[in-house]
């Protein structure tokens, strides 16, 4: 059995991150998905989600594509949970090429890194909500 990982906020889930857990998983059978905490966010990466960390990780474990959702509380236990669930490929969207590709030389799984969803952005949906703040939608 081929796994894959993947991590991510996956806030205000949208066709996007769908789209790249689809081919996530397209890469191997079991795809774990490394959601980001509340605390990680905001302490690690200075971001409030919308969504607190159980109601974004109940709608990625309703995803099809998405066999277990684990806790990512920092940044430096990526090796780790590669070498504890038995990791095949490590897939990221492409915002964060070459960020990843120590990886491959600390443990025997591949990293891959997908073209991002054109057009569609978390941080987007945000933007015009905040632009449409106050007018009838």
């Amino acid at each position: 059995m081929k796994r894959v990982i993947t991590y991510g906020t996956f806030d205000l889930l949208h066709y996007g991150h769908i789209n790249l857990l689809r081919r996530a998983k397209e890469y191997g059978d079991y795809l774990v998905v490394a959601l980001s905490t509340d605390e990680f966010n905001w302490e690690s990466k200075q971001k409030k989600s919308y969504f607190d960390y159980e109601k974004r990780k109940h709608l990625l474990e309703a995803i099809r594509y998405v066999d277990l959702v684990i806790p990512e509380n920092s940044w430096d236990q990526k090796v780790n949970d590669i070498k504890e669930y038995n990791i095949d490929t490590f897939v990221m969207g492409d915002d964060w090429r070459g960020k990843f590709d120590f990886l491959e030389k600390g443990t025997r799984a591949d990293v891959v890194y997908l073209e991002r969803t054109p057009d569609i952005s978390t941080s987007k949906i945000k933007e015009e909500l905040s632009l449409n703040e106050g007018n009838d939608i």
